[in-house]
């Protein structure tokens, strides 16, 4: 019953969650999963977490799906990736990420590193509890303590670029203001630079 449920709800790669799985109790769902994976119908990635095994085109064992995994795990709950993963988004950057930042939700503890598959995370709690109605503006203010670091951008092309940012999204500043004194000093000096201090009056 277990497998024929995963079979049809979830993709190779795809990250399968404990909780994902309907059953009568968790014990009995993981003592199936158990053997699932004793008998290679299932893969365990990490604790708690599992996937159905595949081959790559080139014939390798195939992977979980990173990307998966942490939509899964940390941004579907309230949660944004930051660091140079949040630069790139937003077109500030050509740099791809060697390690994936994310605030979230989820995290207990105000740092903790991981590694997943060979791909290295670390999980920030955000400053303020993330819902619908504030993801962007903290989204914003976390790129706001950042992009001086990891921006390839400079003069007017980063203001252009940054206010075509603010727009597409449309970041509300009176949101802002509420949340911009739990960020360090460096929002406000990125915020002037960009030629956006005239929103924050």
């Amino acid at each position: 019953m277990i497998y024929e449920y995963i079979i049809n709800n979830f993709k190779k790669g795809e990250p399968i969650f404990l909780n994902e799985i309907p059953g009568s109790s968790k014990e009995v769902i993981r003592q199936e999963m158990k053997r699932l994976t004793d008998e290679g119908k299932l893969e365990r990635s990490y604790n708690g977490v599992y996937f159905i095994p595949y081959r790559t085109i080139l014939g390798t064992k195939g992977k979980i799906s990173i990307d998966n995994f942490i939509e899964k795990k940390y941004l579907k709950i309230g949660g944004f990736l930051t660091g140079v993963s949040l630069v790139n988004k937003y077109g500030f950057t050509s740099q791809n990420p060697s390690v994936y930042e994310i605030r979230s939700n989820a995290a207990t503890t105000k740092q903790r590193k991981m590694e997943i598959d060979g791909n290295n995370l670390i999980i920030y709690k955000p400053v303020s509890v993330i819902t619908k109605e504030n993801i962007r503006e903290l989204e914003f203010l976390d790129l706001m303590s950042i992009i001086d670091k990891y921006s390839e951008l400079s003069g007017e092309e980063y203001k252009r670029k940054l206010k075509e940012y603010v727009n597409n999204v449309d970041i509300n500043f009176n949101v802002v203001k509420d949340y911009i004194s739990l960020f360090p000093a460096v929002v406000y000096k990125n915020i002037y630079e960009g030629g956006l201090m005239n929103e924050l009056v």
